[in-house]
């Protein structure tokens, strides 16, 4: 078993909150095995017996008439309304399956599980935790739907500190591992290569675009599969929808609908899949609308979409340090600012601003700085924001870190995301 603390003391200071503790990430990340095996045995072990641990699987069959969120909600009031002494959990996994339901003794109203989840949460007995793998059906709809009383807790693939902690040995060999086949937890738990690569290849086949098709009535299959190989390999580079539908209409030689391809990725990052990191004027303090850049969830599934052909380590290091960031709770944007020295106007970038609470900081991602043109590219946009916060350039070609003459704090990947070095 994979020990997953980070997650579980997350859980763990929101016991008996008061709030509703939604479990979101992208499916067989871990979120089912975190609740029901790894918060299951430590409430077994704290003295919660196993009655007062109440399970609901929805997407397993026999608990399939559990979708119904009436059947759902008296099932549970059935156990636990005449036993206001005890404290009971209840554990609902894969929330999403849920439909909504005419509520025929109640006027005919259509009721959703989050009617049912917020007439639950009355129960001063019950400490209510659900999971879900679709944002579009939980996280974008929490603080309305729950009325501003529920706790997220997003759940990502392993980190590298997870998978290094598990799999022990040279940091350098695992880190080659994860670069390639990434962290879904399952991919840890096999030796062969190939054994690897069909998993991954099933995940994307079998579960992601199934899912994302299925939910979002998807037309065009093959549109999808072609928008995520265009962002798989434009990894850490800017782009648009507008962009992407002209790449894609160049290979099919077909004209393709930007409005279209603007909805189905949304429909990718609803999905976890995904994610968006927009553009920040560092001086001006606005954001573009476009381009932006996206970055997988997990780097194996982005490698096994382009079928291992692609390894660019430079940009799969960068888009690495992003869902670290984003996994360490950490408001993440793309930076920019601008060159006015000596006459000129050109926009520079850099790959990351991040804030926490009041405190910010810039990441520069650099896989090596093997030139003096290279280090000052890498360095110019940092030295040109002019201001005196933290700045920060992660490397793969330095063992250890160190400050340089302009006070740029370098550090290298592994000590980063072992987290070795403080950022903030």
């Amino acid at each position: 078993m994979i020990q997953r603390s980070f997650y579980l003391n997350r859980i763990l200071r929101h016991m008996w909150n008061g709030e509703i503790k939604v479990i979101t990430g992208i499916r067989r990340c871990g979120k089912s095995v975190l609740l029901f095996e790894l918060f299951y045995d430590y409430l077994r072990q704290n003295g919660v017996t196993e009655e007062q641990i109440i399970k609901i699987e929805l997407d397993q069959r026999r608990y399939y008439k559990y979708r119904n969120p009436i059947t759902l909600c008296e099932y549970v009031e059935s156990l636990i309304a005449d036993k206001k002494d005890q404290k009971f959990y209840l554990f609902i996994d894969e929330v999403q399956f849920t439909t909504k339901v005419v509520d025929r003794e109640n006027g005919n109203i259509e009721v959703s599980i989050y009617d049912m989840l917020n007439e639950l949460k009355a129960y001063k007995n019950l400490d209510v935790y659900v999971t879900g793998s679709n944002s579009k059906m939980l996280s974008s709809d929490i603080a309305t739907e729950f009325r501003g009383r529920a706790t997220q807790i997003r759940v990502y693939p392993l980190s590298f500190g997870e998978f290094c902690a598990h799999v022990g040995g040279d940091e350098r060999k695992a880190l080659d591992q994860y670069m390639l086949y990434g962290g879904m937890p399952r991919v840890l738990q096999m030796t062969d290569e190939q054994d690897k690569k069909e998993y991954l290849s099933s995940l994307y086949g079998e579960l992601y675009i199934k899912d994302i098709v299925e939910r979002n009535g998807i037309e065009r299959e093959d549109l999808l599969g072609d928008i995520l190989d265009f962002l798989a390999s434009q990894v850490g580079s800017l782009t648009n929808p507008t962009n992407v539908a002209n790449s894609i209409a160049s290979m099919k030689q077909e004209k393709v609908n930007p409005t279209l391809v603007s909805s189905y990725i949304k429909h990718v990052i609803d999905s976890f899949l995904i994610s968006m990191a927009k553009r920040y004027d560092v001086k001006g303090k606005s954001y573009f609308n476009y381009p932006n850049k996206y970055y997988y969830t997990d780097i194996g599934l982005r490698n096994e979409r382009l079928n291992y052909r692609q390894f660019d380590p430079g940009h799969i290091m960068e888009n690495m340090i992003y869902n670290d960031l984003i996994r360490r709770g950490y408001s993440v944007d793309v930076g920019v600012v601008v060159d006015r020295r000596k006459g000129a106007n050109a926009q520079k970038e850099i790959d990351f601003v991040v804030n926490h609470g009041d405190k910010k900081i810039y990441i520069q991602s650099a896989y090596q700085m093997d030139s003096e043109l290279k280090s000052l590219s890498e360095l110019s946009s940092l030295i040109l924001t002019g201001d005196f916060f933290k700045k920060i350039v992660i490397r793969m070609d330095i063992p250890h870190h160190f400050y340089d003459e302009n006070g740029i704090f370098h550090c290298s990947l592994i000590e980063f995301l072992l987290e070795k070095v403080d950022l903030f």
